[in-house]
């Protein structure tokens, strides 16, 4: 029987489910879109609400469980300062799971958890753009001559 076991082990210990949910939801709140496995999407889901849900509250309080529940102070104050103004008027749901088929290696089931009204440039965070690249190539290239 099944009684009282509330959520998805993902096949991990303890620690190591607790690690993947802290770096999943750092990486969903930085690039605000990611792709993942259906089972970890739907692991993930609630607990990235909750962490919007709690940013939105204005306490120390709040500031400093975001901070115990994501380590990571960019992400907690992102947080506090975009997502929870991005999201006043929505009273939940801030994040969707679309499945993307299944993954080439071991057609594990694949899906994209994003949230709700994403900024889309914040995809390419740490990306540079291949044009500033060949532009600082050329102004250097001047700059020797």
């Amino acid at each position: 029987m099944r009684h009282g076991l509330a959520h998805k082990k993902l096949n991990r210990t303890a620690e190591h489910r607790k690690a993947l949910l802290k770096n999943m939801l750092n990486s969903l709140i930085k690039y605000e879109q990611i792709t993942t496995t259906l089972p970890k999407a739907k692991f993930l889901k609630p607990q990235a609400d909750k962490i919007i849900t709690l940013g939105k509250k204005e306490s120390l309080k709040t500031t400093k469980l975001l901070m115990t529940k994501l380590q990571d102070i960019k992400s907690a104050n992102k947080v506090k300062k975009t997502l929870s103004k991005r999201y006043v008027k929505r009273n939940g749901g801030y994040t969707r799971i679309v499945k993307a088929g299944f993954r080439y290696g071991d057609n594990a089931p694949m899906a994209i958890i994003e949230f709700v009204d994403r900024d889309v440039a914040a995809k390419r965070v740490d990306k540079k753009k291949k044009e500033t690249i060949k532009d600082q190539k050329e102004e250097k290239k001047l700059a020797t001559k």
